[in-house]
């Protein structure tokens, strides 16, 4: 029995669904955490408690309770000598994250750039998380390992790029 309950041939009608749909397969995760990251920038840019140095719900004082319990304390220390700077920079690089991500503009630089946010906050903020599955940020990092390593390769900006530039080279060997 085929992967769509059906027992078509190998080669036949089935396995042209099967690559169809494998295809598409990575298109639910991209929108995810495209709409995740572009969310979470837009919230922390929209947040002045979060954009402050101190104070409640400030991310100087995220670092400060975190500091001495995350894995790396170097990375909250150069965090806290400019914590607005790094909020913004944080805040900047989930929204072009994911809009690349979503959009699937250099969809591997952008999960790249995802996956070292996440992993980031996953040495700092919630490294101390017990049991290690309550703290969501080595999930994040896991899911944006399939996209560093695939790409966007359908309904996304690389591939009409790939694919224009596919076109653009079968046209000049045409007519040279």
């Amino acid at each position: 029995m085929s992967f769509l309950g059906r027992g078509e041939a190998v080669g036949g009608a089935g396995e042209r669904r099967r690559s169809t749909l494998s295809r598409y397969a990575l298109l639910p995760l991209r929108i995810f955490l495209g709409v995740t990251f572009i969310y979470a920038g837009l919230d922390k840019l929209t947040d002045s408690a979060f954009l402050a140095s101190s104070g409640p719900g400030s991310l100087g004082e995220l670092l400060h309770s975190v500091r001495d319990s995350s894995a790396v304390p170097a990375l909250a220390d150069l965090a806290l000598k400019s914590p607005v700077g790094f909020g913004y920079a944080i805040a900047l690089g989930e929204l072009a994250v994911g809009i690349g991500t979503l959009l699937g503009l250099l969809a591997r630089v952008a999960a790249a750039g995802g996956a070292l946010i996440s992993l980031s906050l996953w040495l700092t903020v919630s490294w101390s998380s017990t049991p290690y599955y309550y703290g969501n940020d080595l999930a994040y990092l896991m899911a944006w390992l399939p996209l560093v390593l695939a790409g966007a390769p359908y309904l996304s900006l690389d591939a009409i790029g790939a694919r224009g530039r596919r076109d653009h080279a079968r046209r000049g060997r045409l007519f040279s």
